[in-house]
């Protein structure tokens, strides 16, 4: 298939993937008259690395797995270096759910203090609405 056949089927552009040839993800055989030609697994390459980028993936953590699809891996994800990016993926996710659990509770913390002074000082703006809606009906 062509280049333009192979973006459309993997849902991307020709531009991308003459990026990921450029940067050694891919590479494309040459038809007699010069244009690029791929195959299907081409086309399984192409996907796997954009579901991993999906995922948060960078660019470059995404050549294990295509390492591993192309040395005949039925999967991108049967090879050792590729399970090695998912730990690190995963233990990247959980710091930013750690983090992401301490700001939370930060912002509650500041939300219930805000409550309660709120409460307790009453609504300024309330009052002033309600001064301001008299005036307009008397």
């Amino acid at each position: 298939m062509r280049i333009g056949e192979l973006a459309e089927r993997a849902g991307t552009t020709t531009r991308t993937l003459r990026y990921y040839e450029a940067r050694g993800l891919l590479s494309a055989r040459r038809n007699g008259n010069g244009y690029r030609a791929y195959g299907e697994e081409d086309l399984q390459l192409v996907r796997q690395i954009r579901l991993l980028q999906d995922f948060g993936f960078e660019l470059e953590d995404t050549r294990p797995f295509v390492e591993c699809l192309q040395a005949g891996h039925p999967a991108g994800d049967s090879c050792p270096a590729s399970l090695e990016v998912y730990r690190r993926k995963l233990a990247e996710l959980d710091a930013c759910l750690a983090r992401l659990g301490e700001v939370r509770e930060q912002v509650a913390g500041q939300l219930a203090r805000a409550e309660l002074t709120a409460a307790s000082a009453g609504d300024p703006r309330c009052e002033l609405t309600d001064e301001w809606r008299g005036k307009e009906d008397g």
